[in-house]
């Protein structure tokens, strides 16, 4: 399978700047000795060092608490099985989740989004259902990646992938995705990886050759059950190495250009997700990339190290496309998430993001991500202009309160909030079923049989909450709802390269048109703006604007269709 340890001369062709501080050295010092060959770890010191280290098991999470019962059934698609399981935890009422984290060497892009919005998703629904819920998401901070993009920079690799891990987390809490429990970075769990690679060839899965230290696949029969590969397909140089000194072309090898050896990418989860969830958990995920070598070379490394290692269930997602083609920085294809929320709003980038189901490709385009901030700005409007009117009055829910045709689509609508999000959290069709809720209390607010209702306001008070309690799953709650809509107005406003005034002005001219029947000069007005994706909405206290999918990309929509 691949190399578990690289020991070699270091490349002169790497450079790097001087330790900066006396614990850069002192880890440098530390990883060196730690990878001599000559140095031998029994599996009993691995257990022995997790067992009194500060590094918690899942097993203390929450101390001596009773366990919640979860509410509702679940059912996660699980790629060892290639179908939807229900979802039984191995310890009632707490779950254990590894997630897959960035190499931190550049800005995440659209496609890193999507991995973490969907996981995002789950670990809320997961909660929601009452679980106790222990999230690991890791840093890969040691990498040739890093290294190559250090030196491009002139920049020592360690500060370079600190950066970008701090990066990542500014980028994480635009897209409203709660933190992990812990976020282990592979540069502070050395001993842990080289414990589980001296256990690995301690158990005979693995070889020496110059200093190095091969997987040896031949050893393992189930190698392959993830992905459904074959072992004669791992041909020699497709996403691995190729090395002369391999018994077999698909044992990967790592390279250790900081001298004396380094661990490699798939070694550092295996030992991490050991380290803080123990070798047997419930959900290990990551994109669909994943699947193979990553996840494979896990499944093989775990199971070698501990043959009672086991993950319950294999969560993937799907890819981010442009042009039907996987948006990659290898294919040099990506937008950042910066660039993305330069322009848009980031939880109008989560809304499209969750607009397709997690496991399908989700195509990247101006037109959807538009569609997506006119969507929110919708749903942001309606819930501001609720909050206003419930401002004058004081509701409370006392028994009867609530009308029965309010009461039938609450039930309707949670309903299709349990079925939609315990099938494998089939997002697409709980926003899609948010527009009847949604239509009804604006009908409620603003038209005349609507403002004629029994009880109206108790309605429009249940109905928003129940609203509100949907997006706060989906992750969409903004802090305050102003906020959110001025924000989605001043990326409009950024977008059409026009600013508020500019707009004003235009009205303005268009009130004197329409005052002087030049009815030719102001649907001209409204045309232009709405071209740039400026809509005017006239009423009889005047005429307001809100953001709009630009008439080009909506002929560009409707053609699609």
């Amino acid at each position: 399978m691949g190399s578990l340890y690289k020991y070699y001369k270091p490349l002169t062709s790497i450079c790097f700047s001087p330790p900066p501080t006396k614990s850069y050295l002192l880890h440098s010092i530390k990883i060196k000795t730690l990878f001599s060959p000559t140095k031998k770890t029994r599996l009993h010191r691995f257990f022995t060092s997790l067992t009194t280290s500060s590094q918690p098991s899942i097993k203390t999470i929450g101390g001596d608490a009773p366990a919640a019962s979860p509410s509702s059934e679940l059912w996660l698609y699980n790629t060892m099985s290639r179908k939807k399981e229900l979802f039984k935890p191995k310890v009632e009422g707490k779950v254990g989740m590894y997630v897959c984290g960035v190499t931190a060497y550049d800005l995440s892009h659209i496609g890193h989004a999507r991995v973490y919005v969907t996981f995002d998703v789950l670990l809320r629904y997961l909660k929601h259902l009452g679980y106790d819920v222990r999230y690991v998401r890791n840093f890969t901070d040691v990498d040739d990646k890093i290294i190559a993009r250090a030196n491009e920079l002139g920049e020592d690799p360690i500060c370079l992938s600190k950066r970008y891990c701090e990066e990542f987390l500014h980028d994480m809490v635009y897209l409203h995705c709660l933190p992990p429990s812990v976020e282990p970075r592979v540069s502070d769990h050395m001993p842990q990886i080289i414990d589980m690679i001296e256990q690995i060839l301690d158990n005979g899965y693995a070889y020496r050759i110059d200093g190095d230290v091969y997987f040896s696949v031949d050893k393992l029969p189930e190698y392959g059950r993830l992905s459904g590969r074959k072992l004669e397909d791992n041909r020699a140089g497709e996403r691995v190495a190729v090395d002369s000194r391999k018994k077999n072309p698909a044992d990967f090898v790592w390279d250790s250009p900081w001298g004396p050896g380094r661990p490699g990418w798939h070694i550092e989860c295996s030992a991490m997700s050991a380290a803080y969830l123990g070798h047997s958990f419930d959900i290990h995920g990551g994109g669909m990339d994943l699947v193979f070598p990553h996840h494979e070379n896990e499944i093989a490394q775990s199971c070698a190290a501990c043959r009672d290692s086991n993950i319950s269930y294999w969560v993937h997602n799907g890819f981010v496309t442009i042009d039907s083609e996987k948006m990659s920085k290898s294919l040099g294809n990506f937008f950042t998430i910066r660039q993305a929320i330069d322009l848009y709003h980031p939880l109008a980038l989560r809304l499209f993001l969750l607009g397709t189901h997690y496991r399908s490709p989700v195509n990247y385009s101006d037109v959807q991500l538009e569609s997506a901030s006119e969507r929110i700005f919708y749903i942001y409007q309606t819930l501001h202009d609720c909050e206003n009117i419930l401002s004058q009055h004081h509701v409370t829910f006392e028994k009867d309160a609530i009308p029965p045709d309010t009461i039938n689509d609450i039930n309707k609508f949670h309903d299709t909030f349990v079925t939609s999000m315990s099938d494998d959290l089939h997002t697409p069709v709980l926003l899609s079923a948010l527009s009847d809720p949604l239509k009804i209390i604006n009908d409620m607010l603003h038209t005349r049989k609507g403002k004629k209702q029994t009880k109206r306001i108790v309605s429009i008070a249940a109905l928003e909450k129940m609203v509100r309690n949907a997006l706060m799953v989906l992750g969409l709650m903004p802090p305050t709802y102003s906020e959110a809509l001025q924000q989605l107005r001043e990326k409009a406003l950024r977008r059409a390269k026009l600013t508020e005034d500019q707009i004003l002005q235009k009205i303005e001219e268009r009130t004197v048109a329409r005052k002087d029947k030049d009815y030719e000069k102001s649907d001209a007005i409204r045309k232009d703006l709405a071209a740039l994706g400026i809509a005017l909405m006239d009423s009889p206290d005047g005429t307001n604007w809100r953001p709009a999918i630009p008439l080009a990309l909506q002929e560009q929509q409707v053609a699609s269709t």
